[in-house]
């Protein structure tokens, strides 16, 4: 199996690559970036930029899948540029594989896209499922909302679409753990906000065998990424704490000043979203890592 990938030079795009290396899966991997192109038999590199509609047509050679995952990070302040960009990064990026797809009448049979469990309404309550359709009145709404589209237009090309819906992506190399340990460490570390907002979590590794799992048994249709045990804002910090043998002592930072310095992005730390595995697990994912302590003891 050759499958094609985009964003897998990122954080979760370098674990999926490297999971399909121990699995004997060969990578085309699309970049925008000419320095990071390799031509190795298992892992091949090829020059895109979406932006300009520019893509090396070779890519697509002998594939059997594609998994997209680029786009521009939500964890800067999102100003109304930004905004666009955040968009237009993962919109746009799929438009132009779906236009060359179609151009040149490659047949491939399944797209799987990334996606975010920022379409589910803020809530301390509800458990979110796949089924559910309210989507959050927000700006993560409305990018998952159109980034979600942009994957299903596929369909018309006779391919398989899958969609992962990610949440709080725990790695030692990036995302947000390493955000949430350095001040701990200092014994700065402080919850945000009422500290009860639910935080779906889940480990690197997992989601890489999520998308894997949906790759290898060809499961179409949309997936939560996350652990099967969210745990509270509060929960998660202390237990970061707890594992660097600290303690958390200072009040939780308001949601104020979340506000005031992060704008409207600081909706990404104050959202609760509980997120249900069920899907996954009823589909034959077995997760590594299924609660929080297990998690932070091999990350940390």
């Amino acid at each position: 199996m050759r499958i094609l990938i985009t964003g897998a030079t990122g954080l979760v795009g370098s674990h999926i690559t490297q999971l399909c290396k121990e699995k004997g899966i060969a990578v085309n991997y699309l970049t925008t970036s000419k320095e990071k192109i390799k031509d190795q038999p298992q892992n091949q590199g090829f020059f895109w930029n979406p932006e300009a509609g520019e893509i090396d047509e070779a890519c697509f050679k002998d594939i059997n899948a594609i998994i997209h995952l680029a786009g521009a990070s939500v964890a800067k302040r999102w100003t109304s540029s930004y905004k666009k960009e955040i968009i237009e990064s993962r919109v746009n990026s799929a438009a132009l594989l779906h236009r060359t797809i179609q151009n040149l009448n490659f047949k491939i049979p399944h797209f799987i896209s990334a996606s975010a469990i920022g379409i589910y309404s803020s809530s301390y309550e509800k458990l979110y499922f796949e089924e559910d359709t309210a989507v959050d009145d927000s700006f993560l709404g409305e990018v998952v909302v159109r980034w979600e589209k942009a994957a299903d237009e596929f369909a018309q090309l006779g391919m398989e679409v899958s969609k992962i819906r990610i949440g709080l992506v725990l790695a030692k190399e990036g995302g947000a753990l390493p955000k949430m340990k350095d001040p701990v460490s200092f014994n700065l570390g402080a919850a945000f906000g009422s500290g009860r907002q639910w935080q779906s979590w889940i480990h690197v590794d997992d989601l890489a065998g999520i998308f894997l799992h949906v790759l290898e048994n060809k499961l179409p249709g949309v997936y939560n990424g996350v652990a099967p045990n969210p745990v509270t804002n509060k929960e998660l910090m202390e237990e970061i704490a707890g594992r660097l043998d600290k303690s958390i002592w200072l009040p939780n930072i308001p949601e104020v000043a979340l506000k005031l310095s992060l704008g409207e992005m600081s909706r990404v730390l104050l959202a609760s979203q509980r997120v249900s595995s069920d899907k996954i697990e009823k589909a034959g994912y077995e997760f590594k890592f299924k609660n929080l302590p297990k998690a932070l003891e091999d990350l940390l």
